[in-house]
């Protein structure tokens, strides 16, 4: 029997669009290889390890930039984590019914913010509070930690931090909500019928079911926060120098590129922001593969989580 007509189309047009993705991906990555190629043949080592970045010099070293990303996006990932997650059980499981909705409604409209906004939020508004408040109180905390030693300068590692996790706050909280609406609710029933408390629920009996997504979720916003650009420009201090603190300006690679590349004025400088990037993009690259493996392990249910034998297996309930 011969297929329709339409149903030839549809799956040429999908088939279309599916290949379209890992095209553009692989065009980007070459683009990007073929004009960092120069200097990664000849500052690769310098790139990777270097802390000197002297364009008249021709000296190209980035880790400061690297160590900037990976430290701003880590720290707003375990501050924006637990609010994300916590706003998602509030939603689905804990909160008023009346609530939850708006509740929703208004992390999700975070989203949707621009990033200049929260850059000029983080300048006239964040920046000046940390200065001013939140800075001097930690300082003497510094005696015995040294996250908190340092000048307050307003524009500092923590301020990028603080922006980028409000940033990321309503992809996580949204794909946790999610995740968490899909665990049945036959297994809520059962485990209420069982006797245990509506917080032992969500602790027991929901979370665990909904492990994968909410890794998931999170390494969405890992990737979101390594990504991301004006903002943390705008609040990070950008000194190009490793941070010895909390307090201290840094820089990330987004930043260094945003601040840069327009100003770029020698083939050897323009090949260095291109290294920059595909430095970047093989980050990226990586979360990527890691939350895919935990997804995978996480889902497959290996040792190590509370009910990787199925839901209430060795629990505390009969």
């Amino acid at each position: 029997m011969q297929t329709p007509l339409g149903d030839r189309l549809y799956r040429t047009v999908t088939t279309v669009c599916a290949a379209a993705i890992p095209l553009v991906l692989v065009l980007l990555t070459a683009v990007v290889l073929r004009a960092a190629w120069p200097a990664l043949s000849l500052h690769a080592r310098d790139l990777a390890f270097g802390t000197t970045w002297d364009v008249p010099r021709a000296r190209f070293g980035a880790l400061p930039a690297i160590v900037g990303t990976l430290l701003s996006a880590l720290i707003a990932l375990g501050i924006a984590t637990p609010l994300a997650i916590g706003v998602a059980i509030f939603t689905v499981d804990i909160g008023p019914p009346r609530l939850r909705e708006p509740v929703s409604f208004l992390v999700n409209l975070l989203a949707a913010i621009p990033s200049v906004v929260y850059g000029l939020w983080g300048v006239f508004v964040l920046v000046p509070l940390l200065r001013s408040t939140v800075m001097p109180a930690l300082l003497p905390l510094g005696a015995a930690i040294s996250l908190f030693r340092g000048p307050a300068y307003g524009p500092s590692l923590l301020a990028a931090s603080l922006v980028l996790a409000i940033m990321i706050l309503p992809y996580i909280a949204s794909v946790s909500r999610d995740v968490l609406l899909a665990v049945p609710s036959a297994q809520r029933e059962a485990a209420l019928a069982l006797g245990a408390t509506h917080w032992e629920v969500v602790r027991d009996a929901v979370l665990p079911a909904a492990r994968s997504g909410l890794v998931g979720g999170v390494m969405l916003g890992l990737g979101r926060a390594l990504g991301e650009t004006l903002a943390v420009t705008m609040v990070i201090g950008n000194r190009h120098a490793i941070p010895e603190s909390l307090f201290d300006p840094a820089y990330t690679m987004a930043s260094l590129l945003a601040n840069e590349f327009a100003e770029a004025s020698s083939n050897a400088h323009l090949s260095a922001l291109m290294a920059v990037a595909a430095m970047l993009l093989l980050i990226t690259l990586l979360v990527n593969l890691l939350a895919r493996w935990l997804v995978r392990r996480v889902a497959t249910g290996l040792p190590g989580g509370r009910w990787s034998g199925g839901p209430w297996s060795g629990g505390r309930w009969p």
